[in-house]
């Protein structure tokens, strides 16, 4: 019965990020005609992707009391249920201010999902987690990939970027659906069995001893970094790429897309490889994998040279996320509190580096700009290399 009740709770987690992943990326599909329409500048734009993040880092503080309040099933299906109604509203093309609000519930909604599920899965699958976790943000990558691939399909047809959105409304509202009709039976019994146990450690500070560990430092700011490239890729890579002159427009739309295809590939490789390669290792291949093909994206014009970077840079992102989840799983003992505040503290690089980005735009031209993300790359490496010292040498 368990197993069932853990399937049935993993297909919705699954079908809930897929949903995520498409609402997500079709914001980045149709900012380019958001920034014509409402005539914009990338700055202004900017700030769409980042109080998404912030939102998402919002969601951190406000999903644990909610759970706590409604208990996690009810907490994510009442969330779910604002997705359509900020769609819609999107839709209309509001001022300015009343976008930023409506976006900022959007992130609001995308950062609840993400800690329910990545909670769940952590809870209910504990040393099979890695494998399940790269499955689970391969269903994210399926949605990211759709999204710009329905958008350049449905716009090379005549239709326009609003019927591409009434289409992810739809998707949220089954997505909300799903959530609401799941059997948490399991989640609610891990969360009793959590608050009966003794501390892990004696003087552990009611289950907070995550907060001394360096090492779930050294993850969320894995996280923050990375976070702040994804992000980026989600908002800005289509408007980067009609940029470069290298291309037309319906290929870079196309070529997101792909990049998020290759991006489900790399998952569902890190899920296989996850019990023949440690956590820390499979994160430090990962970081200077992408690192090298990012480099080679910015340095090139030859489409040929462009499209091969930008795929492999997917591939190596894509067991950065899942993979940094699992590795922390051990430090925060499935702490909802745990996964929101390394949500959160991950979140602020995705606030940042849109908004750096979307400012250097207006200035130096967006093609130029995004050349900031090398920043986040080198870093990603670095910590990246001083999570798996830490792994190796563990006292330090």
């Amino acid at each position: 019965m368990n197993d069932k009740n853990k399937l049935g709770i993993f297909i919705r987690c699954c079908y809930g990020y897929a949903v995520s992943g498409m609402a997500v990326l079709v914001i980045g599909a149709i900012l380019p005609y958001i920034i014509e329409e409402a005539g914009i500048s990338f700055l202004a734009a900017g700030g769409i992707l980042s109080v998404m993040a912030v939102g998402n880092l919002l969601a951190s503080f406000l999903f644990p009391f909610l759970a706590a309040a409604l208990g996690r099933k009810w907490a994510i299906f009442a969330m779910t249920m604002l997705t359509p109604f900020c769609i819609l509203i999107l839709s209309f093309l509001p001022p300015l201010p009343v976008m930023y609000g409506v976006m900022l519930v959007y992130g609001m909604v995308r950062g609840c999902i993400t800690i329910l599920n990545n909670a769940a899965v952590n809870d209910i699958y504990e040393k099979d987690a890695v494998g399940k976790l790269n499955i689970l943000h391969c269903s994210f990558a399926i949605g990211a990939f759709l999204a710009p691939f329905l958008t350049a399909r449905l716009m090379k047809m005549g239709l326009d970027w609003r019927t591409v959105l009434y289409l992810i409304l739809f998707l949220t509202a089954t997505s909300s659906i799903f959530y609401g009709t799941m059997n948490d039976t399991l989640l609610r019994e891990k969360e009793e069995s959590r608050k009966k146990a003794p501390n892990i450690k004696k003087g552990s500070d009611s289950g907070f001893e995550f907060l001394k560990s360096f090492g779930f430092y050294c993850i969320a700011l894995i996280l923050f970094f990375y976070l702040g490239v994804e992000n980026c890729i989600n908002g800005w890579f289509v408007t980067y790429l009609q940029n470069t002159g290298v291309m037309s427009d319906e290929y870079a739309t196309t070529l997101v897309s792909l990049t998020w295809l290759v991006i489900m590939a790399g998952r569902l490789l890190c899920a296989v490889l996850s019990k023949r390669i440690a956590p820390p290792n499979m994160i430090l291949i990962n970081a200077i994998g992408s690192a090298l093909c990012f480099f080679v994206l910015i340095s090139t014009k030859n489409l040929s040279l462009v499209t091969i970077a930008l795929l492999g840079f997917g591939f190596f992102l894509a067991g950065i996320y899942p993979t940094s989840i699992a590795n922390a799983g051990p430090l925060i003992h499935g702490s909802t509190m745990g996964m929101s505040l390394l949500t959160a503290i991950s979140a602020l690089g995705g606030i940042i580096t849109p908004q750096l980005v979307g400012g250097a735009a207006d200035h130096i031209g967006i093609v130029a700009a995004i050349s900031i993300l090398v920043v986040n790359m080198v870093l990603v490496v670095l910590f990246s290399m001083i999570n798996l010292r830490m792994k190796k040498k563990p006292h330090l």
